[in-house]
């Protein structure tokens, strides 16, 4: 049965294995750092526009390597950020990087369709794994990325960068506090006219569709908003675009959920429309966060007095996510947002597609 949780609650991982790889073993008994190395695995634009520049103005973490399957790219960052032969590595000798003690954290930035296989990969390496969000396709590959990190002793985080940002601390303790009194009402959106015809969340086989990618954002507010994990849901998906979003691809998603106080949330996501909001309302007042998911900008008004503003600049939230994560991992602490938050997401995902396909409501166990 689903829960009350609190946002700034950390689950430990479990089912640890009690016997360790020679790579794991090695990556638990090295010596501490200043600072961890990063290995960015897939140079798309998240990690060539945010995650490369956020790197530059870390303090716990550092840009040490990387990993493509594009000569010409690999040439380029190589030059750029200075990056040494021996940490540039391809797809296929991927492995290798076992041995490498430069890089302690391997951050794999790839479509959906291939988180599970690089997440375990770098786990049997022995090390520390950061995945972009969605955490993958489905709920088994989710727990197959969970019980690979723990039977190798390292730590697993899913890169939602909301998680670390004060804007949501601060609406996500107010709603806690009671703010706004008791938690009646959800409506969260996240969307954008996506004009490519031909990337990863254009293919079904690589995990696309919204519902995976600006989905995971409404549900996360959802979630974070009455503090509780659905137990039920209806959706509807469809797409203007069928030349574009091919055989069932969702363009649009659209979900209400069902939470055990009796809250109920109305979500939305598109790549087809420009939206951003999430509104609460409470049985003494409202909160509207506009912007609510942007890489910066967010606002928030508490209709009962208050607003909520903490500026900052591009690419802050991943320069904050990255050295949170790293400062965890050197103090051996549980990760924010750890591969069960992935899960718990990837849980409803599915439940979401199984109820817009077939007209029903679909229990979440």
């Amino acid at each position: 049965m689903a829960t009350r949780r609190t946002f700034l609650h950390t689950t430990a991982l479990t089912g640890i294995a009690t016997t360790l790889s020679p790579n794991s073993l090695w990556a638990a008994t090295r010596p501490a750092k200043d600072r961890l190395g990063v290995a960015l695995v897939g140079l798309g634009y998240y990690s060539t526009d945010l995650l490369a520049p956020a790197l530059q103005k870390t303090k716990n973490c550092y840009l040490a390597g990387i990993v493509t399957g594009t000569p010409e790219k690999a040439e380029k960052w190589k030059k750029q950020y200075n990056i040494p032969d021996k940490n540039i590595y391809t797809y296929q000798n991927f492995d290798q990087i076992a041995s490498n003690p430069d890089i302690d954290v391997v951050y794999v930035v790839l479509p959906p369709s291939m988180h599970e296989e690089y997440v375990v990969r770098a786990a049997k390496a022995g090390k520390h794994v950061w995945c972009e969000k969605p955490m993958a396709v489905t709920a088994k590959e989710c727990q197959n990325m969970i019980d690979a990190c723990a039977k190798n002793k390292v730590s697993l985080a899913i890169g939602y960068r909301l998680h670390h940002e004060p804007n949501t601390q601060e609406y996500v303790k107010g709603l806690r506090d009671g703010k706004i009194g008791k938690i009646l009402m959800v409506s969260c959106s996240a969307g954008y006219y996506d004009a490519r015809t031909t990337h990863w969340k254009q293919k079904k086989e690589m995990g696309g569709g919204v519902m995976y990618d600006m989905g995971v954002y409404v549900l996360q507010g959802a979630r974070l908003a009455t503090g509780e994990e659905p137990i039920a849901v209806t959706a509807q998906q469809y797409t203007a675009r069928p030349d574009v979003y091919k055989n069932g691809l969702d363009e649009t998603s659209m979900a209400q959920l069902i939470f055990p106080s009796g809250a109920r949330a109305a979500v939305q996501s598109s790549y087809g429309m420009n939206m951003n909001f999430l509104n609460v309302t409470g049985s003494k007042g409202t909160l509207m966060m506009e912007p609510y998911s942007a890489y910066n900008g967010q606002k928030g008004i508490w209709s009962n007095g208050g607003k909520i503003e903490h500026p900052y600049e591009v690419p802050w939230q991943q320069t904050k996510q990255m050295d949170d994560d790293a400062e965890a991992i050197m103090n051996k602490k549980p990760m924010l947002v750890p591969g069960e938050e992935g899960l718990r997401d990837i849980k409803i995902v599915e439940a979401i597609y199984q109820a817009a396909r077939t007209g029903r409501e679909v229990k979440i166990g």
